[in-house]
C-alpha cells in the first residue's frame, strides 16, 4: 500500500482497547452530531451514514445514536461542536495532522500546543503538512476468519483501491465515496469487518529511529486520549523489530 504508515495499524489496535472501555462512545457521539447538521437521513448523507455504521460496529446503543442525530439536527438541545484542524511536526520531523471536534476552541488550542511542545513537537501554520496526506477509506478485516483470496476478490470486485497484509489483519483501502459500498459488499459475503474509517493516508512515509519512535508514540497516544481529538494522522514509519520491542515493554 503506497504511503502506508505504521500509525494506522497502531491506532487500530488502540481503537479496539478504547472500544472495550466504552471510551469511544463520546467521540462517536460528537462525530454523529456534527455529521447530522448536513441532514439527518443517513441514506442521503454519506458522512452521517458512515458515522452511524461505525457507531453500530462499536456496539454503541441505538438510543445514543438517535439522540446524537437529533442533537445535530437541532431537535434536541445539546453542545455545539466545531470542527477544527491542527498541523505540525513531531519528533524526528514527522508530519502530524490532527482533527478535532470542540465546544471551546481556546481550550483545545491550548491543550494541543501544550501536548506538542511538552513532547518534542511543534504546531505549524495551516497547510504546512496537509498536502502530504490523501483522504481514503480504510477497512480492517481480521485474518483469522477469512482467507486472503476471498477478502481480495470481494474487495476488488466492490471497487477497493488496494489491500495490504498486516500481522493480524487485512487492510483495505478505498476511495472515500466507496467506503460504505465496499464495507457492505464484504458483509454480504459474510466477511467480518473489525473496523472501518475515513482517514488521511500519507503519500510518503518518514523513517524514524528507536529514540524518536518512542517519543512519537508517546505524543500520539496523548493526543488521541484528548476528548476533543477525533483523529491524528502521521507519516512516520519504523522497523517492525523496533515496534515489537516497544510493544513488549508496555
Amino acid at each position: 500500500m503506497s504511503g502506508h504508515s505504521k500509525w494506522h495499524s497502531i491506532k487500530h489496535q488502540k481503537a479496539q482497547e478504547d472500544k472495550k472501555r466504552g471510551k469511544i462512545f463520546s467521540k462517536l457521539s460528537r462525530k454523529i452530531s456534527v455529521a447530522a447538521k448536513k441532514g439527518k437521513d443517513p441514506e442521503k448523507n454519506v458522512e452521517l451514514r458512515n458515522a452511524v455504521q461505525e457507531a453500530k460496529d462499536n456496539d454503541m446503543p441505538k438510543e445514543n445514536i438517535e439522540r446524537a442525530i437529533l442533537r445535530g439536527s437541532g431537535e434536541l438541545p445539546g453542545v455545539e461542536y466545531t470542527e477544527i484542524k491542527y498541523e505540525g511536526y513531531g519528533p524526528g520531523g514527522v508530519a502530524l495532522y490532527i482533527e478535532c471536534l470542540t465546544d471551546n476552541k481556546n481550550r483545545t488550542a491550548s491543550d494541543m500546543r501544550h501536548a506538542m511542545e511538552r513532547h518534542g513537537g511543534k504546531l505549524g501554520a495551516e497547510g504546512c503538512v496537509s498536502y502530504l496526506f490523501e483522504k481514503k477509506g480504510l477497512i480492517f478485516v481480521p485474518k483469522k476468519n477469512s482467507s486472503e483470496t476471498e477478502v481480495f476478490d470481494a474487495a476488488i470486485e466492490a471497487g477497493a483501491l488496494d489491500i495490504s497484509e498486516e500481522k493480524d489483519t487485512y487492510e483495505i483501502q478505498t476511495d472515500p465515496a466507496d467506503l460504505h459500498k465496499v464495507y457492505k459488499a464484504l458483509k454480504e459475503k459474510n466477511i467480518p469487518v473489525e473496523h472501518f474509517e475515513l482517514t488521511f493516508m500519507p503519500t510518503a512515509t518518514k523513517k524514524v529511529d528507536d529514540k524518536d519512535a518512542r517519543k512519537i508514540l508517546k505524543l500520539l497516544s496523548i493526543l488521541e486520549d484528548s476528548e476533543d481529538v477525533q483523529q491524528v494522522y502521521s507519516n512516520f514509519d519504523i522497523a517492525d523489530e523496533i515496534l515489537e520491542e516497544i510493544g513488549s515493554e508496555n
